[in-house]
């Protein structure tokens, strides 16, 4: 290796949409600053997230893997399996992850591997991610009254969905709410990360780093910041109204036209923390400058996954479905040397890019990897042609109860132009064109598309394969002795289930 190494800042933004960003043609200022950035970088235009949620999308980032690879009772990194950070700490880099208090996202699940500082925020127990429900006062007259009310509401026809209401603004009326958003935010916002990203690498002196953070300022609840709703001219909206909003999203006894009315303002407040991310990589990369480590840096920005407004009737990122709003995800890319390129507009998988990352710092990729680089495509414009595979468990909500884990698949096949979505149970397949259909709406007719239908279902029968015959044995035993490891634990440490 020859030459000073490069640096690398991997930066992942929970639920952040492809079409929710500027410089993916969106047309409200939510990345004016990352819009610029793209002018002087490589912008992938079809990156696609290897399954979803978060728990599903991370294997293929930082171990360049398909999230159920070892299996679907699994989630995480396996202990010894290769990943982004533990090939370069080998490299001799100094490294470190700042994450924004996402339980999926700890050392319960393996992300610690590799770092030599690893901050994740969870200062107590971990729990599941579940939108915030506000909508019960506390425990009183009212609330004893209530649960009796429900025993009988059945027999109240429409009368129910009155009383439901009422009951929502009671709540709302009587809960108290904080003077700031701040006081409502669940994750700390990106300042607080950048502030803590920026003090280690003032420790790290001259030697190639690589640095990741994971922000959530987009993730619901949806709380931004208050400068941030004033740069997206949405500065009036108070605590007591942004808790109204989030509360009224999260109803289950609202159907998608009631909801709807609540639509415009929910994205409202998901902008403006997709803004203040925007501001925050402005800070970031500044400090980089301004230290002369820029120029020596490899910057990839992506997301995790994407978030639902109601498209297929749905709301937040649920493990029911693979639609574009949820795979489709933004991905920039600055190294040093390259300048702005035209990228493909094949699909690129986010198994890929760690490899991708890894070649352009030229670093080794390790045998392990099941992505493959694309850095010298990035280089030279030229086309590459493949497929991105995306997959989750239907259903798995809280996988802190491995019981979840082990429901159906969901898969989905995606090429330039045709999507083939794949339910095991019951058993269905939806082709659409993207071209013709860009928002899924209306799946082709069985006997439509029939070449390109086969050579989809083609490719996903040989990646199921692929997940049964090369499974990593050894790491899937790993990983499972990691999981029994913390089930024995609990009775005796309840405090701290975390594994080191």
């Amino acid at each position: 290796m020859t030459g000073k190494r490069k640096s690398i800042v991997l930066v992942t933004v929970d639920c952040l949409r492809a079409d929710h960003v500027g410089f993916m043609g969106y047309n409200r200022p939510t990345t004016p600053f990352l819009d610029s950035l793209a002018g002087e970088g490589i912008v992938v235009p079809n990156a696609i997230v290897a399954g979803a949620p978060t728990y599903y999308s991370l294997p293929a980032i930082l171990a360049s893997r398909h999230p159920l690879a070892l299996g679907r009772d699994l989630l995480g990194l396996s202990p010894d399996e290769p990943t982004l950070a533990s090939c370069l700490k080998q490299a001799e880099y100094a490294t470190a992850a700042f994450t924004a208090a996402n339980p999926y996202i700890s050392p319960r699940f393996g992300y610690d591997r590799g770092f030599d500082t690893f901050h994740d925020y969870l200062h107590d127990e971990p729990e599941p991610l579940a939108s915030a429900d506000p909508n019960s006062p506390p425990a009183g007259l009212a609330s004893r009254l209530n649960r009796t009310f429900q025993l009988v509401r059945p027999a109240l026809g429409p009368l129910g969905a009155v009383y439901d209401e009422l009951y929502f603004r009671y709540c709302q009326r009587v809960t108290p709410v904080g003077r700031s958003l701040d006081a409502l935010r669940r994750f700390p916002s990106a300042d607080i990360i950048i502030d803590h990203a920026q003090t280690w690498m003032s420790s790290v002196g001259d030697s190639p780093f690589f640095l990741w953070l994971h922000l959530m300022d987009p993730h619901s609840p949806y709380y931004p910041k208050d400068d941030a709703l004033k740069l997206m001219g949405n500065g009036a909206i108070t605590p007591y109204e942004a808790r109204y909003i989030n509360s009224s999203w999260n109803r289950s006894d609202l159907k998608r036209p009631r909801l709807a009315t609540h639509r415009n303002d929910v994205v409202a407040l998901y902008d403006a923390g997709v803004r203040w991310v925007d501001v925050q990589l402005q800070r970031l990369i500044g400090i980089l400058r301004d230290s002369h480590r820029w120029d020596d840096c490899i910057f990839a920005l992506t997301a995790d996954h994407g978030e639902e407004f109601l498209e297929h009737g749905g709301r937040y990122h649920p493990p029911s479905g693979l639609m574009e709003e949820l795979i489709h995800v933004p991905l920039l890319l600055c190294v040093p040397g390259c300048g702005k390129k035209n990228v493909s507009s094949a699909p690129f998988s986010h198994i890929h890019l760690a490899p991708t990352l890894l070649d352009a710092a030229n670093v080794p990729t390790p045998p392990g990897f099941q992505g493959v680089s694309h850095w010298s495509e990035f280089q030279s414009g030229r086309e590459f042609d493949g497929l991105a595979i995306s997959e989750c468990v239907a259903g798995c909500a809280n996988p802190f109860h491995p019981d979840q884990r082990i429901g159906p698949r969901v898969l989905a096949v995606r090429d330039s132009r045709f999507k083939l979505m794949l339910f095991f149970d019951p058993p269905a397949d939806q082709l659409y064109d993207l071209e013709s259909d860009p928002g899924e709406k209306s799946p082709l007719p069985a006997d439509a598309e029939k070449p390109v239908r086969r050579r989809l279902l083609n490719a996903a029968r040989e990646h199921l394969s692929r997940s049964i015959t090369n499974r990593d044995a050894r790491s899937r035993v790993q990983a499972r002795l990691r999981e029994l490891q913390l089930e024995w634990k609990k009775p005796a440490d309840k405090a701290s289930p975390v594994a080191s």
